[in-house]
């Protein structure tokens, strides 16, 4: 079995620029969170492209869901960022029932300290290993079904609706 980790970018995957202090991006961490997490399972990245949710559109989202679609994997982690997370949720979850994918994401950036990405990454992943087929969300320690989520702002969790 191979897990297949689709990045699309979000705060998981910013760089911090020292020079203007601006949160950015530049390449994936993904790899290097991958080497660092000492997985076993055998691993497929696929980075379909890195956005700040907000700035995901239709097509971004469609993108994903073809990723999805295409994979020969049937567990799939993909890494998103939270403010637009359940909408990406919501198009596969209409659409893609013998899969089991799960999303995940930041609150802070892999690379600044106590992130909590590399957490949940290793928590999605094993999400993706054990629930049966369908869409999840997996943040900090917790599992929501695609329709049964929202992100509490004021609070900075995932929550059910």
């Amino acid at each position: 079995m191979t897990l297949r980790i689709i990045a699309t970018g979000g705060t998981f995957d910013k760089h911090y620029n020292e020079l203007n202090g601006v949160l950015g991006f530049a390449e994936s961490h993904l790899p290097e969170v991958i080497a660092r997490s000492r997985m076993t399972i055998p691993v497929e990245l696929q980075v379909v492209s890195l956005l700040d949710s907000l700035d995901m559109q239709d097509s971004d989202r469609r993108n994903v869901l073809a990723a999805c679609q295409g994979a020969s994997e049937k567990q799939i982690v993909i890494v998103h960022g939270t403010d637009t997370m359940r909408e990406t949720a919501e198009v596969l979850g209409a659409a893609v029932s013998d899969k089991t994918i799960v999303f995940t994401g930041a609150m802070i950036p892999y690379e600044i300290a106590n992130s909590d990405a590399l957490f949940n990454l290793g928590f999605a992943c094993a999400a993706a290993q054990t629930l049966p087929p369908g869409v999840y969300v997996a943040m900090n320690g917790k599992v929501f079904t695609w329709d049964n989520v929202t992100k509490n702002r004021a609070a900075g969790v995932f929550q059910a609706l």
